[in-house]
């Protein structure tokens, strides 16, 4: 009879402490919720965008059975901030797994155009400013507005107009045919010589350089106007 006793009261001290940190756990909800912003979070400090904001919602939540042991949270599909899919798994034998959708809405500071800009003109600093927007439907917006100033917009841009990186590119600086200067920097020494370009570029792009004196060709890196460089040598902003 002792014994019989010592057992329901352990068993009911089991189930109490369950109940009691089921309690002191935030909810499913909750901590789906938790998880849906770290990974924004993360996202957000991987793309360099300064003070992103959030707003997170947990669609149509479902209540959940107990669980004797602390459920998992794992992110399934994250690519789309707007429909974002996590599932809550109970590790418990047997346990449950129930999957959650996740919608939500970011913004952040981003470079807008501040002036109307042409189809293929160079963004001025006058054209170019910050401001915070909805970013939740733009994957590559530009944070830097001096990442924008000097780049060239492929289609014509409206006051307002966030600025995507996938939208602008680097006036060509080498044009196929040009004379250009093959420049090499070596620990404080300098080697330049003549060469031909075979291919058009902007900043940074890799290039087919003829040698003026060897006729080798070679890929170069364009640093400025009428000027290449070796690849592998740091790009000079």
């Amino acid at each position: 009879m002792i014994a019989f006793c010592k057992a329901t009261l352990a068993a009911s001290s089991l189930m109490f402490i369950s109940a009691f940190a089921q309690a002191a756990a935030p909810s499913i909800p909750v901590q789906i919720e938790q998880a849906a912003r770290a990974e924004l979070e993360r996202q957000m400090a991987a793309s360099g965008l300064s003070e992103p904001q959030f707003e997170i919602a947990v669609v149509a939540p479902r209540p959940t059975p107990p669980c004797s042991q602390q459920v998992a949270i794992e992110a399934l599909d994250t690519r789309s901030s707007q429909r974002m899919r996590f599932v809550a798994r109970c590790p418990d034998t047997p346990g449950w797994r129930y999957e959650y959708t996740v919608r939500a809405r970011v913004s952040a500071m981003v470079a807008i155009a501040a002036a109307p800009v042409a189809a293929n003109e160079a963004l001025s600093d006058a054209q170019v400013t910050i401001e915070r927007r909805d970013i939740s439907n733009i994957a590559d917006p530009i944070s830097n507005p001096a990442d924008a100033v000097g780049q060239m917009s492929r289609r014509m841009l409206r006051p307002g107009d966030i600025l995507r990186s996938g939208q602008l590119s680097s006036p060509v600086l080498v044009k196929r045919g040009d004379a250009v200067m093959m420049v090499a920097r070596r620990e404080g020494i300098e080697v330049s010589m003549a060469g031909e370009a075979l291919d058009a570029g902007g900043k940074g792009a890799v290039v087919r350089v003829r040698n003026a004196g060897s006729g080798q060709v070679v890929r170069m890196r364009v640093a400025g106007p009428g000027t290449v460089e070796p690849i592998d040598m740091e790009l000079n902003r």
